[in-house]
């Protein structure tokens, strides 16, 4: 763990690898640290933003002291369900590239838990990794100039959920028909750092 401040508002985590981001993201939801008003995680990196008056090298020496247990780093925070249809248009890519069916990337897709490791691309776009290791796929070779909302994609070791209509290169796997941004609800982003995400197939 390498700690550096960012400014005089912030301090800025470099820490090994995701598991470490979720694990400290989830201590610090746990026991919030006085001062710190926003936990921001990255894939690498946890920004914490602090309020006016809070010493960056009090908050520093205090996170350096947080025990980063592997048990926790991927069961925290809320779970939320999302029906999908698997019509995605790479679907049988992503099961030649994971040596499967589509049936049984389906199957295995479902069955598994994923978490919100941190946001980013568009508002609401949540970077989910799961606790199955064969998903792990490429970005496609060309990315698409349009990836309809609702699109839900893997890439690399994470699966994302389209907030909105943009180009992208992921692999599409279905699409869902649950809003995962809307200014009009509190909190506007249904995929939030620490959420636990379980997908179903839509009826």
């Amino acid at each position: 763990m390498r700690v550096l401040n960012c400014a005089d508002t912030g301090v800025l985590v470099e820490v090994a690898d995701l598991d470490q981001v979720i694990a400290l993201g989830a201590a610090l939801e746990t026991a919030p640290l006085p001062g710190v008003t926003d936990v921001v995680p990255a894939a690498r990196t946890v920004l914490l933003r602090l309020s006016p008056g809070t010493d960056p090298a009090g908050v520093a020496a205090a996170v350096t002291r947080i025990p980063l247990a592997a048990d926790v780093t991927r069961r925290t925070g809320e779970t939320v369900t999302i029906p999908v249809h698997y019509d995605g248009e790479d679907l049988a890519d992503i099961a030649e590239l994971l040596g499967s069916s589509p049936r049984e990337v389906v199957r295995a897709h479902t069955a598994a838990t994923w978490t919100v490791a941190f946001c980013g691309f568009a508002p609401g776009f949540g970077y989910m990794v799961g606790d199955d290791p064969r998903f792990r796929v490429p970005r496609r070779a060309e990315a698409r100039t349009r990836v309809p909302k609702g699109s839900v994609a893997l890439a690399g070791e994470f699966t994302g959920l389209y907030p909105r209509s943009s180009p992208g290169g992921w692999q599409l796997l279905g699409h869902t028909d649950v809003v995962s941004w809307d200014l009009e609800r509190d909190p506007p982003g249904l995929l939030r750092p620490g959420v636990r995400v379980r997908f179903e197939e839509a009826a």
